[in-house]
């Protein structure tokens, strides 16, 4: 799909506020509201806009503690990659998981939990537990400075 700047000005919006009614996206990008529509929903089809979401404030919910997580594996074979990747979707305090290089470890893990004895309990009785993980080390974030999942619209 090739886009032009109505489509980089809908983007834009919407990473700002999902929820604009379309007659105020095609307010904001100087459309009328039927082909604004029309080509939100071919960014949608296309895959350019792949969902929305609410942005949840995780302090508010109890989630004191945000942790980075570099994980080593033992081996480097796509079963055991795999297997690492099934299991760890499957634990809810990790809210990304990235496979990363240029590091001594094969993963990186993004996770949030109540507090540390929550950490301590995810570490020890399930991350360790996953067939391979041969090493951790953990950076607890002391503050988001950056925080953004917006992709650059230029």
């Amino acid at each position: 799909m090739e886009l032009d700047r109505y489509d980089y000005q809908i983007l834009k919006c919407l990473q700002q506020d999902g929820r604009l009614s379309n007659q105020d996206l095609a307010d904001r990008i100087g459309l009328s509201p039927s082909p604004c529509l029309r080509r939100v929903r071919a960014l949608e089809e296309a895959g350019v806009i792949t969902a929305y979401h609410a942005l949840v404030d995780a302090k508010k919910l109890g989630y004191t503690l945000m942790a980075l997580v570099h994980i080593a594996m033992d081996k480097h074979t796509d079963e055991r990659f795999k297997t690492f990747e099934a299991q760890i979707r499957e634990l809810p305090e990790v809210i990304e998981c990235l496979l990363i290089t240029g590091q001594s470890a094969d993963y990186q893990l993004k996770v949030i939990v109540k507090d540390l004895d929550a950490y301590q309990e995810l570490l020890l009785k399930r991350i360790n537990h996953i067939s391979g993980v041969t090493s951790v080390h953990t950076s607890f974030v002391l503050r988001r400075v950056v925080d953004s999942r917006a992709v650059p619209i230029t």
